[in-house]
Protein backbone atom coordinates (compact mmCIF):
# COMPACT_ATOMS: atom_id res chain seq x y z
CA UNK A 1 0.00 0.00 0.00
CA UNK A 2 2.86 2.39 0.78
CA UNK A 3 4.51 1.44 -2.50
CA UNK A 4 1.35 2.33 -4.47
CA UNK A 5 1.00 5.68 -2.64
CA UNK A 6 4.61 6.58 -3.36
CA UNK A 7 4.16 5.78 -7.04
CA UNK A 8 1.07 8.01 -7.28
CA UNK A 9 2.91 10.88 -5.52
CA UNK A 10 5.84 10.58 -7.93
CA UNK A 11 3.55 10.67 -10.92
CA UNK A 12 1.87 13.75 -9.51
CA UNK A 13 5.21 15.53 -9.05
CA UNK A 14 6.44 14.25 -12.46
CA UNK A 15 9.55 12.81 -10.90
CA UNK A 16 10.68 9.32 -11.89
CA UNK A 17 11.11 7.10 -8.87
CA UNK A 18 13.94 4.62 -8.89
CA UNK A 19 12.63 1.09 -9.32
CA UNK A 20 15.57 -0.51 -7.63
CA UNK A 21 17.65 0.63 -4.70
CA UNK A 22 20.96 2.25 -5.63
CA UNK A 23 24.17 2.40 -3.72
CA UNK A 24 25.26 5.60 -1.91
CA UNK A 25 28.29 5.86 -4.21
CA UNK A 26 26.08 6.11 -7.30
CA UNK A 27 23.91 8.73 -5.65
CA UNK A 28 26.94 10.88 -4.68
CA UNK A 29 28.38 10.61 -8.21
CA UNK A 30 25.07 11.73 -9.71
CA UNK A 31 24.94 14.70 -7.34
CA UNK A 32 28.49 15.67 -8.28
CA UNK A 33 27.59 15.56 -11.98
CA UNK A 34 24.55 17.73 -11.29
CA UNK A 35 26.66 20.34 -9.46
CA UNK A 36 29.24 20.35 -12.26
CA UNK A 37 26.60 20.88 -14.93
CA UNK A 38 25.03 23.73 -12.95
CA UNK A 39 28.38 25.46 -12.47
CA UNK A 40 29.25 25.15 -16.16
CA UNK A 41 25.92 26.40 -17.51
CA UNK A 42 25.66 29.36 -15.15
CA UNK A 43 26.08 32.58 -17.21
CA UNK A 44 28.54 35.22 -16.06
CA UNK A 45 27.07 38.72 -15.80
CA UNK A 46 29.54 41.28 -17.20
CA UNK A 47 30.29 44.11 -14.78
CA UNK A 48 31.18 47.55 -16.15
CA UNK A 49 34.45 49.07 -14.94
CA UNK A 50 34.08 51.39 -11.98
CA UNK A 51 35.55 54.83 -12.11
CA UNK A 52 37.25 55.78 -8.82
CA UNK A 53 36.72 59.49 -9.65
CA UNK A 54 32.95 59.12 -9.87
CA UNK A 55 31.49 61.70 -7.43
CA UNK A 56 28.40 59.56 -6.77
CA UNK A 57 30.43 56.50 -5.75
CA UNK A 58 32.78 58.64 -3.65
CA UNK A 59 29.84 60.12 -1.79
CA UNK A 60 28.34 56.67 -1.17
CA UNK A 61 31.66 55.35 0.15
CA UNK A 62 32.10 58.27 2.55
CA UNK A 63 28.53 57.92 3.88
CA UNK A 64 28.93 54.14 4.28
CA UNK A 65 32.14 54.64 6.27
CA UNK A 66 30.77 57.35 8.57
CA UNK A 67 27.12 56.32 9.08
CA UNK A 68 26.13 53.04 7.41
CA UNK A 69 22.65 53.15 8.97
CA UNK A 70 21.80 55.96 6.54
CA UNK A 71 22.12 53.55 3.63
CA UNK A 72 20.40 50.66 5.39
CA UNK A 73 17.34 52.59 6.59
CA UNK A 74 16.24 53.95 3.23
CA UNK A 75 12.49 54.48 2.69
CA UNK A 76 10.96 51.94 0.36
CA UNK A 77 8.05 54.01 -0.93
CA UNK A 78 9.75 57.23 -1.97
CA UNK A 79 9.34 59.50 -4.97
CA UNK A 80 13.08 60.06 -5.38
CA UNK A 81 15.59 57.56 -6.70
CA UNK A 82 17.56 55.46 -4.18
CA UNK A 83 20.44 57.11 -2.34
CA UNK A 84 19.81 60.55 -3.87
CA UNK A 85 18.56 61.89 -0.54
CA UNK A 86 22.11 61.83 0.88
CA UNK A 87 23.11 64.71 -1.38
CA UNK A 88 22.44 68.30 -0.40
CA UNK A 89 21.25 69.25 -3.91
CA UNK A 90 20.69 66.04 -5.88
CA UNK A 91 20.96 66.28 -9.66
CA UNK A 92 19.83 63.57 -12.00
CA UNK A 93 21.87 64.91 -14.91
CA UNK A 94 24.91 67.15 -15.23
CA UNK A 95 27.12 68.50 -17.95
CA UNK A 96 29.44 65.96 -19.61
CA UNK A 97 32.51 67.92 -18.50
CA UNK A 98 31.57 67.50 -14.81
CA UNK A 99 30.45 63.87 -14.47
CA UNK A 100 32.38 60.77 -15.46
CA UNK A 101 30.16 57.72 -15.67
CA UNK A 102 32.75 55.11 -16.62
CA UNK A 103 36.34 54.83 -17.74
CA UNK A 104 35.46 53.58 -21.22
CA UNK A 105 32.93 56.37 -21.80
CA UNK A 106 35.24 59.21 -20.79
CA UNK A 107 38.52 57.88 -22.14
CA UNK A 108 38.64 60.12 -25.23
CA UNK A 109 36.12 62.78 -24.29
CA UNK A 110 37.43 66.37 -23.87
CA UNK A 111 37.25 67.84 -20.39
CA UNK A 112 35.77 71.11 -21.69
CA UNK A 113 33.74 72.11 -24.76
CA UNK A 114 35.89 72.75 -27.84
CA UNK A 115 36.30 76.40 -28.82
CA UNK A 116 34.74 77.74 -31.99
CA UNK A 117 36.78 78.53 -35.10
CA UNK A 118 36.94 82.34 -34.65
CA UNK A 119 38.33 81.79 -31.14
CA UNK A 120 41.05 79.51 -32.49
CA UNK A 121 41.98 82.06 -35.15
CA UNK A 122 41.98 84.84 -32.57
CA UNK A 123 44.32 82.78 -30.41
CA UNK A 124 46.72 82.80 -33.38
CA UNK A 125 46.26 86.61 -33.73
CA UNK A 126 44.33 86.17 -36.99
CA UNK A 127 41.30 88.29 -37.93
CA UNK A 128 39.30 86.94 -40.85
CA UNK A 129 36.91 89.18 -42.82
CA UNK A 130 34.89 86.85 -45.03
CA UNK A 131 31.62 88.76 -45.43
CA UNK A 132 30.42 92.13 -46.73
CA UNK A 133 31.04 94.99 -44.33
CA UNK A 134 27.76 95.14 -42.45
CA UNK A 135 27.44 96.58 -38.91
CA UNK A 136 27.75 93.16 -37.23
CA UNK A 137 31.02 92.41 -39.07
CA UNK A 138 32.41 95.85 -38.28
CA UNK A 139 31.62 95.48 -34.59
CA UNK A 140 33.32 92.09 -34.38
CA UNK A 141 36.45 93.11 -36.32
CA UNK A 142 36.98 96.31 -34.32
CA UNK A 143 36.53 94.40 -31.03
CA UNK A 144 39.04 91.73 -32.09
CA UNK A 145 41.62 94.35 -33.10
CA UNK A 146 41.28 96.13 -29.76
CA UNK A 147 41.52 92.84 -27.88
CA UNK A 148 44.67 91.75 -29.70
CA UNK A 149 46.38 95.06 -29.00
CA UNK A 150 45.41 94.76 -25.34
CA UNK A 151 46.86 91.25 -25.11
CA UNK A 152 50.19 92.17 -26.73
CA UNK A 153 50.90 95.59 -28.31
CA UNK A 154 54.14 94.34 -29.89
CA UNK A 155 53.14 91.14 -31.69
CA UNK A 156 51.84 91.53 -35.28
CA UNK A 157 48.18 91.12 -36.25
CA UNK A 158 47.19 89.18 -39.38
CA UNK A 159 44.07 90.24 -41.27
CA UNK A 160 42.78 87.91 -44.01
CA UNK A 161 40.30 89.63 -46.33
CA UNK A 162 37.74 88.03 -48.64
CA UNK A 163 35.02 90.63 -48.87
CA UNK A 164 33.07 92.59 -51.45
CA UNK A 165 33.04 95.71 -49.28
CA UNK A 166 29.72 97.34 -48.56
CA UNK A 167 28.04 95.71 -51.58
CA UNK A 168 27.21 92.16 -52.61
CA UNK A 169 28.39 90.34 -55.72
CA UNK A 170 25.44 91.65 -57.73
CA UNK A 171 26.20 95.25 -56.71
CA UNK A 172 23.38 95.70 -54.22
CA UNK A 173 24.31 97.90 -51.27
CA UNK A 174 24.18 96.08 -47.93
CA UNK A 175 26.05 98.51 -45.67
CA UNK A 176 27.04 102.12 -45.28
CA UNK A 177 30.43 103.33 -46.50
CA UNK A 178 31.26 104.31 -42.93
CA UNK A 179 31.59 100.62 -41.99
CA UNK A 180 34.87 100.35 -43.89
CA UNK A 181 36.13 103.66 -42.51
CA UNK A 182 35.40 102.48 -38.96
CA UNK A 183 37.66 99.42 -39.39
CA UNK A 184 40.28 101.56 -41.15
CA UNK A 185 40.41 104.09 -38.29
CA UNK A 186 40.73 101.24 -35.77
CA UNK A 187 43.66 99.82 -37.75
CA UNK A 188 45.39 103.21 -37.81
CA UNK A 189 45.14 103.53 -34.03
CA UNK A 190 46.88 100.20 -33.35
CA UNK A 191 50.47 100.06 -32.19
CA UNK A 192 50.94 96.59 -33.65
CA UNK A 193 52.35 95.76 -37.04
CA UNK A 194 49.47 94.74 -39.32
CA UNK A 195 49.81 92.07 -42.01
CA UNK A 196 46.99 92.09 -44.57
CA UNK A 197 46.36 89.21 -46.95
CA UNK A 198 43.80 89.20 -49.77
CA UNK A 199 42.08 85.83 -50.16
CA UNK A 200 39.57 85.67 -53.00
CA UNK A 201 38.58 89.31 -53.48
CA UNK A 202 38.98 92.70 -51.84
CA UNK A 203 36.51 95.10 -53.46
CA UNK A 204 35.70 98.68 -52.55
CA UNK A 205 36.15 99.34 -48.85
CA UNK A 206 37.79 95.93 -48.44
CA UNK A 207 40.47 97.06 -50.91
CA UNK A 208 41.15 100.03 -48.63
CA UNK A 209 41.62 97.69 -45.67
CA UNK A 210 44.06 95.63 -47.72
CA UNK A 211 46.15 98.69 -48.54
CA UNK A 212 46.07 99.90 -44.92
CA UNK A 213 48.49 97.20 -43.77
CA UNK A 214 52.04 97.94 -42.75
CA UNK A 215 54.37 98.75 -45.68
CA UNK A 216 55.96 95.58 -46.97
CA UNK A 217 53.40 93.42 -45.14
CA UNK A 218 50.55 93.53 -47.67
CA UNK A 219 50.04 90.34 -49.65
CA UNK A 220 47.67 88.86 -52.22
CA UNK A 221 47.06 85.22 -53.05
CA UNK A 222 47.86 84.16 -56.65
CA UNK A 223 44.21 84.16 -57.73
CA UNK A 224 42.94 87.01 -55.52
CA UNK A 225 41.74 90.32 -56.94
CA UNK A 226 41.60 93.83 -55.55
CA UNK A 227 39.45 96.49 -57.19
CA UNK A 228 37.39 99.57 -56.50
CA UNK A 229 34.01 100.42 -57.94
CA UNK A 230 31.64 103.31 -58.16
CA UNK A 231 29.49 103.59 -55.00
CA UNK A 232 25.74 103.23 -55.26
CA UNK A 233 22.97 104.98 -53.38
CA UNK A 234 20.71 102.59 -51.46
CA UNK A 235 17.07 102.34 -52.43
CA UNK A 236 15.45 105.75 -51.89
CA UNK A 237 12.03 105.42 -53.48
CA UNK A 238 10.17 106.92 -50.51
CA UNK A 239 12.67 109.66 -49.76
CA UNK A 240 12.06 113.30 -50.77
CA UNK A 241 14.24 114.84 -53.45
CA UNK A 242 16.22 116.93 -50.96
CA UNK A 243 17.22 113.83 -48.96
CA UNK A 244 18.23 112.02 -52.15
CA UNK A 245 20.49 114.94 -53.08
CA UNK A 246 22.07 114.99 -49.61
CA UNK A 247 22.73 111.25 -49.76
CA UNK A 248 24.21 111.53 -53.25
CA UNK A 249 26.64 114.21 -52.06
CA UNK A 250 27.61 112.06 -49.10
CA UNK A 251 28.32 109.10 -51.37
CA UNK A 252 30.57 111.25 -53.57
CA UNK A 253 32.48 112.54 -50.54
CA UNK A 254 33.01 108.99 -49.24
CA UNK A 255 34.27 107.88 -52.63
CA UNK A 256 36.75 110.76 -52.81
CA UNK A 257 38.02 109.94 -49.32
CA UNK A 258 38.43 106.30 -50.35
CA UNK A 259 40.46 107.28 -53.41
CA UNK A 260 42.67 109.66 -51.42
CA UNK A 261 43.44 107.01 -48.81
CA UNK A 262 44.23 104.44 -51.48
CA UNK A 263 46.62 106.87 -53.16
CA UNK A 264 48.22 107.62 -49.79
CA UNK A 265 48.90 103.98 -48.85
CA UNK A 266 49.84 102.71 -52.30
CA UNK A 267 51.73 105.78 -53.52
CA UNK A 268 49.79 105.56 -56.80
CA UNK A 269 48.59 109.09 -57.56
CA UNK A 270 47.16 107.97 -60.91
CA UNK A 271 44.14 106.57 -59.06
CA UNK A 272 42.98 110.10 -58.26
CA UNK A 273 43.50 111.26 -61.85
CA UNK A 274 41.50 108.35 -63.25
CA UNK A 275 38.62 109.03 -60.90
CA UNK A 276 38.59 112.72 -61.93
CA UNK A 277 38.49 111.72 -65.62
CA UNK A 278 35.46 109.51 -64.94
CA UNK A 279 33.66 112.41 -63.26
CA UNK A 280 34.32 114.66 -66.29
CA UNK A 281 33.06 112.00 -68.67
Amino acid sequence: MAMVGGTMMAAYLRVSMPTSPQSPTTTRRRCRNLKTSCSVNRPKIPMPPLNPKDPFLSKLASVAASSPETLLNTPKNSDTLPYLDIFDSPKLMATPAQVERSVSYNEHRPRRPPPDLPSLLLHGRIVYIGMPLVPAVTELVVAELMYLQYMDPKEPIYIYINSTGTTRDDGETVGMETEGFAIYDAMMQLKNEIHTVAVGSAIGQACLLLSAGSPGKRFMMPHAKAMIQQPRIPSSGLMPASDVLIRAKEVIINRDNLVKLLAKHTGNVSIMHSQRKQLLM
